[in-house]
């Protein structure tokens, strides 16, 4: 039996079970005015949420920076494409799972085009065909946005160790995509248990992306008055176009943990970004 989704599960619920009980022991007669602004972005763990963001930070800075500047010094941008082609293909079977319970089903049909046509022409991913060629491009989706679009509210804003922003709905559909992924059932099944291929996919797939928004990020971060109210900001904004089923000029990812789509935002500045989001967030400057 695979116990290591179990335990991602586990220590997903330890973390929650904390977050949450922390937020209930506050005592109502803590409650003040000035948390009118911190309930609008609903965030009642703030101060919790911060201190796990600032541990984030470290770790962003001194580790998953440097590997990831590494990657895209060691590796040609052909090379770089080639693989994050390859991941994408293999998120497929999820994708196609996510736009049908979506009922979006001409949806599912262009995500099933693009994986027959990239696993056979596209030599089993690597060459992404039906974007480059086929009019099909990469669109996002996952099992958090799928129960968005059911009406399952996110509830309270989360930052989790190591994977970064994420509410209670998007780390459930974490999880849950952690046990149905048909890729990681095949390799980590009989005859194959080989349970160190998840993990190597997922850290390969997060430092891609972290590669390609080395400057986004920073140049967000160096114009930010408040970067955990910025971050906090995007991503939500992010989560609930996806849920509107709005695919076109995402703000850039706020996590590094993500298989987002990175063209999507590439073609525009973080000034862009945030001016964007300021349309729909009030009660942040940078």
């Amino acid at each position: 039996m695979n116990l290591r989704p179990l335990c991602l599960v586990f220590s997903n619920m330890v973390f929650l079970s904390t977050v949450i009980l922390s937020g209930c022991a506050t005592s109502p007669n803590n409650a003040q005015p000035e948390t009118a602004e911190a309930e609008d972005f609903n965030d009642p763990l703030e101060d919790a949420n911060r201190k796990i963001f600032d541990f984030n930070q470290i770790v962003d800075r001194n580790v998953l920076v440097p590997v990831a500047k590494a990657y895209r010094t060691v590796l040609p941008d052909p090379v770089r494409d080639s693989l994050r082609d390859f991941l994408r293909n293999l998120r497929a079977p999820l994708i196609f799972a996510n736009n049908a319970l979506q009922g979006d089903f001409e949806g599912a049909g262009q995500t099933f085009a693009r994986f027959t046509l990239n696993s056979t022409l596209g030599v089993g991913g690597l060459i992404d065909v039906a974007g480059r060629w086929g009019q099909l491009p990469y669109h996002e989706e996952d099992l958090g946005v799928t129960f968005g679009v059911w009406g399952i509210p996110e509830g309270p804003y989360l930052v989790v160790p190591l994977l970064g922003p994420s509410d209670p709905r998007d780390l459930v559909g974490q999880v849950g995509e952690g046990f149905g992924d048909p890729f990681n059932l095949l390799v980590t099944g009989n005859p194959y248990t080989l349970y160190w291929i998840p993990f190597v996919r997922g850290g390969v797939s997060g430092i891609d992306q972290r590669s390609r928004y080395i400057e986004t990020l920073a140049d967000i971060e160096r114009t930010s008055l408040d970067y955990y109210a910025t971050i906090r900001s995007l991503y939500r904004q992010r989560r609930a176009s996806l849920v509107r089923g709005q695919r076109e000029n995402l703000p850039p990812p706020a996590s590094f943990s993500r298989n987002d789509n990175p063209t999507m935002a590439a073609h525009h500045s973080p000034q862009t970004a945030m001016a964007s989001e300021s349309k729909i967030v009030s009660g942040i400057s940078w």
